[in-house]
């Protein structure tokens, strides 16, 4: 069974328009697999979490008001 037209020129029609398709797939799959890699370079150049954070006061040029050690929060800001 073939469902493919006989007609010349609309199947070089059809095999321009696969072939940008085509294209456009591939270069799609390039972006993705690109971005992918950048998310692993980041998450292995991560630096560790700290193992103490400094708790600021209300206003952005207060002192710190508490130091946090071993504190589930650490590493979460």
């Amino acid at each position: 069974m073939n469902d493919l037209s006989p007609d010349l020129p609309r199947l070089r029609i059809l095999e321009t328009w696969l072939v940008l398709t085509l294209d456009r797939v591939r270069q799609q799959i390039a972006t993705t697999e690109r971005r992918e890699q950048e998310r692993q370079r980041g998450e292995q150049a991560r630096p560790a979490t700290p193992d103490r954070i400094l708790e600021g006061g209300l206003h952005r040029d207060s002192p710190p008001v508490a130091v946090h050690v071993g504190c589930p929060m650490a590493g979460t800001r």
